[in-house]
């Protein structure tokens, strides 16, 4: 009777970040009537704006491509016993780093020039992520303060960069001053997939990194101590595991993948460096691992889901003329009932282990 139970509840918990979605988009039903606005109309423009098309498909794609890669820098980092809030920051420095070096050489060839842009992205997150990675090993800072604050720095220097050493010269000839880098050398572009849409080839690499790290954290030895750091930092310390050096290699692991989101969004998409890169990617990217159940595989299914919510937003916004904060605050929703499904279901299996 116990095992039917058991059998039960994890279903039951299973689904609760879908029903996370649907009470959020429920209560986004309520928001949209109190403004005069449809929500049938609404929700059936949200969905065909992200599947509608090719076009519209294609597109929640790449948008889906920056959130699995933050998502599964959050999945390594949470299965080590680390909350990494710092994707935002990682994301800016992957981008600016990738920018840098492909500016900086921009005779190399592609064969090149590509996979060492997208290298100095995942370094500049990695150690982005490390810095508050080796506070925690070293000094025990929260990693939720440190990782956040590195979001503060990251922005300004971005904005300093933008706005001076890196600024596009044809900007500064044109006196319009907009933030951005020049655009990246052509060989450096990731190859789009299905022109003329925005597909590239970054979508299909980190597909391919999914099950990279899946294969990490269930079938190597490193990815085995991280999980049982997450799982049992005492016990994991018992058992003669460093439990500081594999936190903070799960900050850098964490830092690197979403440094990596930062130069497939500049190497992939934009083809400069822009102000706004991130997107907001660091953030959804912990909702879309934590919908997926913070394993690898499943955050790939989570990603085009809320990437689907990102493009399609668009279109309900434009059928139904409702204000662009009323689509942050039902996004804001989502974002709040799933991290919460997610906390209660972790609270359920703390009380059932200890009964």
């Amino acid at each position: 009777m116990s095992q039917v139970r058991r059998i039960i509840n994890t279903s039951f918990e299973s689904l609760l970040p879908i029903v996370g979605v649907v009470f959020a988009l429920i209560i986004g039903a309520f928001m949209l009537l109190a403004l005069g606005a449809n929500p049938i109309t609404a929700y059936a423009a949200l969905i065909e704006g992200a599947f509608g098309s090719q076009y519209s498909f294609m597109q929640t794609l790449v948008k889906a491509t920056p959130l699995l890669l933050v998502g599964l820098g959050v999945c390594i980092a949470f299965r080590g016993g680390i909350i990494n809030i710092g994707g935002e920051g990682q994301i800016i420095v992957g981008g600016l780093a990738s920018t840098a070096l492909a500016l900086a050489m921009p005779s190399l060839p592609g064969i090149l020039l590509l996979p060492m842009a997208l290298a100095a992205g995942m370094l500049a997150g990695a150690i982005w992520g490390g810095v508050p990675g080796v506070l925690k090993a070293k000094l025990g800072v929260n990693e939720i303060l440190t990782t956040i604050m590195m979001n503060a720095i990251a922005m300004q220097l971005s904005n300093f960069l933008l706005r001076g050493p890196m600024i596009d010269p044809k900007e500064v000839a044109a006196k319009t001053y907009l933030p951005q880098s020049a655009p990246v050398p052509e060989q450096a572009w990731l190859l789009r997939l299905l022109p003329p849409t925005l597909l590239h080839l970054g979508t299909i690499l980190a597909v391919v990194l999914a099950v990279l790290v899946f294969i990490f954290l269930w079938r190597t030895t490193i990815g085995y101590r991280i999980r049982a750091v997450g799982l049992n930092p005492s016990a994991a310390k018992y058992a003669g595991i460093n439990v500081p050096t594999y936190q903070a290699l799960a900050l850098i692991l964490g830092g690197a993948f979403a440094g990596l989101a930062g130069a497939v969004e500049v190497l992939g998409v934009s083809h400069r460096m822009l102000e706004g890169v991130s997107g907001g990617y660091g953030f959804s990217g912990i909702v879309a691992a934590l919908f997926g159940k913070l394993h690898p595989l499943g955050s790939i299914p989570a990603s085009v889901l809320f990437g689907s919510l990102l493009v399609g937003a668009d279109k309900m916004q434009r059928a139904v003329q409702v204000p662009a904060s009323l689509i942050e605050v039902i996004l804001g929703l989502v974002v709040i009932f799933v991290v919460s499904s997610e906390l209660w279901a972790r609270r359920q299996a703390s009380k059932r282990k200890t009964s």
